[in-house]
C-alpha cells in the first residue's frame, strides 16, 4: 500500500519557512512572491492498514501547531507547486528517523521490501510570476540537482494530473563485476586512466604502478589467488586514494629546492619534517604533557590526572562547493569522529567551526557559470554544520567567517571538535592502542552507498566542470549520536583493541592504515552492509559512506560487543581478520579483489620533487585618510563584513548543551559582541577549565606569507592571554589552505606559490618554537582552486592557527568590555605604521607593503605581565585588538560595556610618527586594551616595566568614544551608531 502523509502548519500559525523562502526571494533574487505555505511530506509504502497509517501520520504531527492530512489536501490555494525530494540512493536523513519511528508505533521494523521516502512541498501564490523564475527559485534557494529532484508544476497540472508519487529508489544497473584495467599502455593513455577515474594520480605516480604490477606478476600468492600482471579496479581504486593529496599530503612531504629573494638556495627534505614536526619534537623535550601527536587521528595532550584532551580541526572544501549543507554537515559529524577514533575513544565535549566565503552581496552576474551563489554556500554550510552539531549534543566553542572574492572559486568550510580521553584504561594509557593478528575486523554504525565514492580524490584536485556529483556525503548525526554513545560503552569495557574513523577512502583507508598496526588484513567485502544492492566491489571498498567506525576486537570479545551494539541500536559487522601477512588482502566472497603490498600501498609512492622561488611583491601605497575622516572611518570599519556581527547565524548553533560554558562567543551587558576567547569547564561545576581561540589573516598572504604566519600564531595566543590563560600549557593546531603550488600550463606562477607555502612553514618553526606552542594536529587542503565557467579562480595563501589551553582556575577569567564608569583605559604594546593587508586598507582598494611583524621577545615579556596581572585580579576587562586596530577595539570595549570613553590618542605607545589614521587602524601585533580601577594603577604599571604601555583615558557614562589629541577634541562617535552599524550588516542575512 501506499500512503502520502502531508504535514503542515495549522492556519492561524506562521509558516516560518515559507516567509524564509519569500524574503529569500526578494532580497536574493529580486523576484516578488505573495505567499509561500510549505508541507513535509512523507511518502509511505508499507504492508499496513489505514488505521496505522492513521497512526502514523498523528505522531508526525505536533497537534500544537501543526495538521496532518492524508493523500493529497485540496485545501490550498496556489499557483504554482515546487516539490524537492531526494535523488536514489541520497542519504535522507528524515526518512530514515520516520522509518525508526514507524517501527514503534506499528510494533515492528519495516521489511525490504517496505520503504519510507520524505520530500518538501511548497505551494507559491504569484500569479503574475511565470514559470521561469519559479524554477529559478527552485534551482537557487530550496535545492541542489547534484543530491535532489525539483519538480514544477502549475497550479492547472495539478488539478488535471495530480501530484506525482515520491518514489526515488537506487536501481542497481549491470553486474558487480571486478574489472581488470590494462596498464600495459603508453603514457598518454596512463594519464587518461587516471583522469577518467578521478584517481587524481601523476603520470609519474601511474608508472610507480604500472612498475609494481609487472614486478608482482609472478608472484605465487598472487597467482593463487587468480591475479594476474595487470591490477584490478579495487587495487587501482585502493592505492589511488591511499596516494592522494588529501591523504598522504604529496606537497607537504615534496623534496622543495627553495630560492629565497637574495638568490640563496636551500633543498628542504619535507616541510610537515622539516618544519611542523621538528618544532613539536624540540618543544616536547621542554615540556612533560604531550601525549600523542601526529600519528592519530587527533592530537593528545594532557590535561590533569583524569583526563587528557583530544582537539582536531577538519577541512570540507570541495565538497561544500558542490552541496554546502551536505559537505558542511559531513565535516562537523566527520571531524567529530576523529577524536572519537583517537585513542581508545574520546568523549565529545565542543565543536568549533569558521568559513572562508565570498561576499553574500556579489552580484548574481559576477558568479561563474557552475558555481554557487555564496550566499547559497553560506547558507547552506550554516545549515549544515548547525543541523550537524545541535543533533549530535555537541555545543560550539567559536565561530567565525572571513568574507574575500578570492573564495568564490572554493569556499573553506572548516568544523572542529574537542574531546576527554580518559588517563588510563584498566592498566594502559587511554591514548594508547594496538592491534594482534588474529583480531576481527569489525564495522560499526552507517550503511555504504555510492555517496562519498572518490571524496579523498576529488578533494586532491581543482574544482571543475566534470567534479563528480557522487563524492557529495550526507552526514547523519542521530545514527552518529547512537554510535558514540555505544562506542564509549564499548570503550569503557575494553571490547576493542583499535578503533579509528572511515573517513576519506572509506574501509580501504581505515583497513589500510590498521593493518599496518599488525603487517596484515583479510576482509570480505560481501558481508558489508549496504544501502542499496549494486554496489561494485572497488565502489565498497573507497566509499566514505558517513557515520562508520572500524574496530579490531579480540575473538572473545566479539559476543558482548554484538550484544552491546544490538541493546544500543547500533548496526556492526565482522568483515574479516588481522593478519600479519605483510599484505592488504580484500575479497569479495571467494574472488580476491585487491592483494598489494602494505610497504607499496602506504610507501610507493615517488616523492615530487618541486621548485620554489621567493619575490617580494610590491604594491601600490594608498593615500591614508586625513584625521577629520577618523568618525567616518570608524563607523564604515564597524560595519564590514569581517569586523561586524554575525550574531544572526550563530545564535542558531547551541554553546549551551553540557551546560559547561563560561566565557560564551558573545559576551557583554547584552550578550551581543564578539569575545576574544571562549573558555568551557571541562566537567560540571569544575574550577578547571578549556579556553579556545584561532587567528586567521588571508590578506596578509598578498604581501608576505611568513609575516602572516607569524601574525596568526601571535593573534592565537594572545587571545588565549586575553581571557586569563597562561603560557606553558597551550597547544596548537595548523589548518593550511593554499592554492595550486605546483608549476604547471595550469598555474604558471606555481614556484611563487611554493615559495609562499615554505615561507609560511619557515615561520611556524620560529614561532612555534619562540612561543613553546607545539602543534598538537592539522591538515593541509590544497589545489584550493576553480576553473568552473571558463575563469580560474584561486584561494588567498591561508593559515588558521588554532589554540587550547588549560586554566587552573576558571574563577579569574576575564571579558573583553568595559565594566565600571571611571575606570583607567590602558594600551599595552607598541602600534607600528603597520597597515599593509590592513582592513582599513581593503576598504580603501588597496593591499599595502607594510604587513604587521612579530617580535616573540617582546612578545613573551607581556603575555607574562598580563597573565599576572589578571591573576592578581587587577583587570576588570582585556582586550585584544585585531582587524581594524585600536579603534575597532576601543569600540568593541566600549560597545560591550554600553558605556563611553575618552581616548587621548597622544598617549598611545608607538614607533615612529604616526598620523591619528595610522595609529588607529594600524594592525600592529602583540597589543591589548585594558580597563581597571584607579586603585589598582600603581600594581599594574609596576608588572608592566619592561612593556610599553600607557594609560590613555577612562570610561565615562557619556554615550560616545570621544577622541582627543593631548588637549585637542579630534571627533566623538556616538556608541548607539556603532551598535546600529555593527548589527546591521547581516541582520538580515
Amino acid at each position: 500500500m501506499h500512503y502520502r502523509i502531508e504535514v503542515a502548519p495549522l492556519p492561524n500559525q506562521v509558516d516560518a519557512r515559507g516567509k524564509a523562502v519569500v524574503h529569500q526571494a526578494e532580497t536574493f533574487l529580486g523576484t516578488g512572491i505573495r505567499q509561500v505555505t510549505t508541507r513535509d511530506v512523507y511518502s509511505l509504502f508499507a504492508d499496513i492498514n489505514d488505521e496505522q497509517a492513521e497512526r502514523i501520520a498523528a505522531e508526525f504531527t505536533n497537534p500544537v501547531i501543526q495538521q496532518y492530512a492524508m493523500g493529497s489536501s485540496s485545501t490550498y490555494s496556489f499557483d504554482w507547486l515546487i516539490m524537492v525530494g531526494y535523488l536514489p540512493g541520497v542519504t535522507d536523513n528524515v526518512a530514515r528517523t520516520a522509518h525508526d519511528a514507524i517501527r514503534d508505533i506499528i510494533g515492528r521494523p519495516l521489511r525490504p521490501h517496505e520503504a519510507v521516502f520524505s520530500s518538501v512541498e511548497y505551494l507559491v501564490s504569484a500569479p503574475a510570476v511565470k514559470r521561469q523564475e519559479i524554477e529559478r527559485i527552485a534551482e537557487e534557494l530550496l535545492a541542489n540537482r547534484l543530491i535532489q529532484s525539483i519538480d514544477v508544476r502549475s497550479a492547472e497540472d495539478v488539478a488535471s494530473n495530480g501530484i506525482p508519487v515520491n518514489r526515488p529508489e537506487f536501481v542497481a544497473v549491470g553486474e558487480c563485476a571486478i574489472e581488470t584495467i590494462d596498464l600495459d599502455v603508453t603514457d598518454g593513455a596512463l594519464q587518461r586512466i587516471s583522469d577518467s577515474r578521478t584517481l587524481a594520480l601523476s603520470l609519474g605516480e601511474m608508472k610507480a604502478i604500472q612498475g609494481y604490477f609487472l614486478e608482482v606478476a609472478s608472484d605465487p600468492g598472487r597467482i593463487a589467488l587468480g591475479l594476474g600482471a595487470q591490477p584490478t579496479d579495487a587495487e587501482l581504486e585502493a592505492i589511488a586514494q591511499t596516494w592522494s593529496e588529501h591523504c598522504k599530503h604529496k606537497i607537504f612531504d615534496a623534496i622543495i629546492d627553495y630560492e629565497d629573494d637574495a638568490g640563496k638556495q636551500e633543498r628542504i627534505d619535507s616541510c610537515f619534517k622539516s618544519f611542523i614536526r621538528k618544532s613539536t619534537e624540540e618543544i616536547g623535550k621542554e615540556i612533560p604533557w604531550l601525549r600523542s601527536v601526529f600519528v592519530d587521528n587527533a592530537g593528545v595532550i594532557g590535561f590533569n590526572d583524569k583526563v587528557d584532551l583530544v582537539y582536531k580541526v577538519e577541512t570540507h572544501n570541495s565538497p561544500s562547493a558542490l552541496d554546502p549543507y551536505g559537505g558542511a554537515m559531513t565535516g562537523i559529524v566527520g571531524v567529530n569522529r576523529d577524536p572519537l577514533g583517537t585513542g581508545m575513544g574520546a568523549n565529545l565535549l565542543i565543536n568549533v567551526w569558521g568559513y572562508c566565503l565570498a561576499s553574500p552581496f556579489t552580484g548574481t552576474d559576477e558568479v561563474p557559470e557552475g558555481l554557487l551563489h555564496p550566499r547559497r554556500i553560506r547558507d547552506g554550510v550554516h545549515q549544515g554544520v548547525i543541523e550537524g552539531g545541535n543533533q549530535s549534543g555537541i555545543p560550539y566553542g567559536y565561530g567565525w567567517e572571513f568574507f574575500e572574492p578570492r573564495y568564490l572559486g572554493k569556499p573553506l568550510v572548516f568544523c572542529g571538535t574537542v574531546g576527554l580521553l580518559p588517563r588510563t584504561l584498566g592498566d594502559k594509557p587511554g591514548h594508547a592502542k594496538s592491534i594482534q593478528p588474529g583480531d576481527l575486523i569489525v564495522m560499526a554504525g552507517g550503511r555504504i552507498g555510492k555517496d562519498g565514492i572518490h571524496g579523498a580524490t576529488f578533494s586532491s584536485e581543482e574544482l571543475h566542470a566534470e567534479s563528480p556529483a557522487q563524492a557529495v556525503q550526507i552526514g547523519d548525526p542521530i545514527t552518529q549520536k547512537k554510535l558514540a554513545d555505544f562506542t564509549i560503552e564499548a570503550r569503557d569495557k575494553i571490547l576493542y583493541r583499535f578503533i579509528t574513523d572511515n573517513g576519506a577512502g572509506g574501509l580501504s583507508s581505515s583497513i589500510g592504515e590498521m593493518a599496518t598496526q599488525c603487517g596484515g588484513c583479510d576482509l570480505d567485502l560481501a558481508k558489508a552492509p549496504l544501502k542499496y544492492q549494486g554496489l561494485r566491489p572497488w565502489e565498497i571498498l573507497v566509499s566514505e559512506s558517513q557515520e562508520r567506525m572500524s574496530y579490531a576486537v579480540p575473538p572473545e570479545c566479539i559476543a558482548e560487543f554484538r550484544a552491546l551494539a544490538a541493546r544500543r541500536e547500533v548496526e556492526v559487522t565482522v568483515l574479516g581478520t588481522f593478519t600479519d601477512s605483510g599484505y592488504f588482502h580484500i575479497r569479495h566472497g571467494d574472488a580476491t579483489v585487491v592483494y598489494v603490498k602494505l610497504d607499496f600501498l602506504h610507501d610507493g609512492y615517488p616523492r615530487l620533487q618541486l621548485k620554489a622561488k621567493w619575490q617580494p611583491p610590491v604594491h601600490e601605497e594608498p593615500e591614508i585618510p586625513h584625521e577629520e575622516d577618523v568618525d567616518d572611518l570608524l563607523r564604515r570599519m564597524i560595519g564590514r563584513l569581517n569586523v561586524c556581527s554575525g550574531e544572526k547565524k550563530a545564535r542558531q548553533y547551541d554553546h549551551e548543551v553540557k551546560g559547561l560554558s563560561v566565557i560564551k562567543p558573545f559576551v557583554g551587558v547584552a550578550n551581543d559582541v564578539s569575545s576574544d576567547a571562549t573558555l568551557f569547564m571541562v566537567e560540571p561545576l569544575s574550577k578547571e577549565g578549556i579556553i579556545l581561540s584561532y587567528g586567521i589573516q588571508p590578506r596578509y598572504s598578498d604581501i608576505d606569507t611568513y609575516h602572516m604566519t607569524a601574525s596568526v600564531i601571535d593573534l592565537a595566543l594572545r587571545r588565549i592571554i586575553a581571557v586569563g590563560g597562561k603560557l606553558g600549557h597551550i597547544a596548537a593546531l595548523d589548518n593550511f589552505c593554499w592554492p595550486d603550488p605546483v608549476q604547471s600550463e595550469k598555474t604558471m606562477d606555481g614556484e611563487y606559490k611554493l615559495a609562499q607555502l615554505v615561507r609560511a612553514n619557515q615561520a611556524l618553526y620560529d614561532y612555534t618554537r619562540a612561543f613553546k606552542l607545539p602543534c598538537v594536529s592539522g591538515k593541509d587542503s590544497m589545489k584550493n582552486d576553480s576553473t568552473r565557467g571558463g575563469r580560474k579562480i584561486s584561494i588567498p595563501p591561508t593559515l588558521l592557527f588554532s589554540a587550547v589551553a588549560r586554566m587552573e582556575d576558571i574563577t579569574k577569567a576575564v571579558t573583553i568590555e568595559a565594566k565600571r564608569v571611571g575606570d583607567l583605559v590602558y594600551v599595552i604594546g607598541d602600534t607600528h605604521r603597520e597597515l599593509g593587508g590592513s582592513e582599513l586598507f581593503a576598504m580603501l582598494g588597496a593591499v599595502g607593503n607594510d604587513v604587521p611583524r612579530v617580535n616573540a621577545a617582546q612578545a613573551l615579556i607581556t603575555y607574562e605581565a598580563i597573565s599576572k596581572a589578571i591573576e592578581q585580579g587587577l583587570c576588570r576587562s582585556v582586550h585584544t585588538p585585531a582587524l581594524g586596530g585600536l579603534a575597532i577595539g576601543f569600540a568593541k570595549v566600549a560597545m560591550g560595556g554600553r558605556l563611553g570613553m575618552e581616548i587621548d590618542l597622544a598617549a598611545i605607545p608607538r614607533q615612529g610618527e604616526l598620523e591619528p589614521v595610522e595609529l588607529l587602524f594600524s594592525e600592529s601585533n602583540s597589543r591589548f586594551i585594558v580597563t581597571l580601577s584607579k586603585v589598582h594603577k600603581e600594581a599594574f604599571e609596576a608588572l608592566l616595566n619592561e612593556v610599553p604601555h600607557a594609560c590613555v583615558g577612562t570610561t565615562t557614562y557619556d554615550n560616545a568614544i570621544t577622541f582627543y589629541d593631548g588637549d585637542s577634541l579630534e571627533t566623538a562617535v556616538e556608541l548607539e551608531d556603532l551598535i546600529d552599524a555593527y548589527k546591521l550588516t547581516l541582520s538580515e542575512l
